[in-house]
């Protein structure tokens, strides 16, 4: 609802999937943080019988650069987060705090830099650039999103990565000091890795900076649930397409165990977890039964 711009997925596309969710006898418990409120083990002890975890991937990644603390440098998910909840895309109808100005750049090549970009020039910007430190061959977004961005108008800064940020005496981000890269070797994630030419630095005038180089999920769950193991990116290690983790009657799926990806492939995770949760009730309640008799 919050993440996902309204011309990606409109909200009462959302609305009806939640309304209906609820028809089905879903109960919704808001505001109540698992790891905060209860664990997980306290789950269990409160009657619970299974737990899927879909907390998502929504722990924005920075940069670390000088600068990165000035006005009008944003995270993408603060961004993108504004632009949703305060209807910022029914904009001058709805006001928003969102201080867009004229010159936008969005560091980062995957799906949620273009969703930035994008919601920039609906915002009113006249001019944004994805700043990318790879090639366009490179590029983690998927095509259709890349051309879609294009096609608005969106353009695109390659093997260019930002050193730090440049602001004004009020403490608002004027400018990004870039330098050029080159690419090397395949790093471990088989892309070409990006080499910084030495020399190469130059300026871009900007009045917003998004940063979008990636999610991560947020530990809590993870950090308050002995026995439940994670990979060194924080995100559910599962046994499986079932969605199965390392601690019995726990299941998991979509960003939480993908890292960000997509709805479709989040959906897809629900479902099949659903299924082998449905399959694992089944099983203890005959063992149950069987032990009864």
């Amino acid at each position: 609802m919050y993440g996902i711009p309204e011309f990606r997925m409109p909200k009462k596309v959302v609305q009806a999937e939640i309304d209906y969710i609820k028809k089905l006898g879903v109960e919704v418990k808001k505001n109540y943080m698992i790891g905060r409120l209860s664990t997980i083990d306290e789950l269990f002890e409160k009657g619970f019988d299974a737990i899927f975890v879909g907390t998502g991937a929504g722990l924005p990644h920075f940069m670390r650069i000088p600068g990165e603390n000035l006005g009008g440098v944003y995270s993408a998910n603060e961004f993108l987060i504004r632009v949703n909840l305060m209807k910022a895309y029914l904009f001058p109808d709805y006001d928003t705090p969102i201080r867009i100005g004229k010159k936008v750049a969005v560091i980062g090549g995957g799906n949620v830099a273009m969703d930035s970009a994008r919601s920039a020039l609906r915002l009113g910007a006249e001019e944004v650039w994805i700043v990318y430190r790879r090639s366009k061959e490179e590029l983690p977004a998927r095509h259709e999103e890349v051309e879609n961005a294009e096609k608005e108008g969106v353009k695109l800064k390659f093997l260019t990565n930002p050193v730090r940020f440049l602001g004004d005496e009020t403490g608002w981000v004027t400018g990004i000091e870039c330098i050029n890269m080159c690419l090397g070797e395949p790093d471990e994630s088989g892309r070409k890795r990006p080499l910084p030419i030495e020399g190469s630095e130059f300026i871009m005038d900007i009045d917003t900076a998004v940063i979008a180089i990636g999610q991560s999920p947020n530990p809590i769950i993870q950090r308050t649930t002995e026995g439940l193991e994670t990979t060194r990116y924080g995100t559910i290690i599962v046994k499986d397409e079932s969605g199965q983790t390392t601690k019995g009657g726990v299941y998991a799926g979509g960003d939480v165990v993908s890292g960000a990806a997509t709805v479709i492939s989040a959906m897809g995770a629900g479902k099949r977890a659903a299924r082998s949760i449905h399959k694992y009730l089944m099983e203890k309640k005959t063992v149950q039964q069987s032990g009864k008799a």
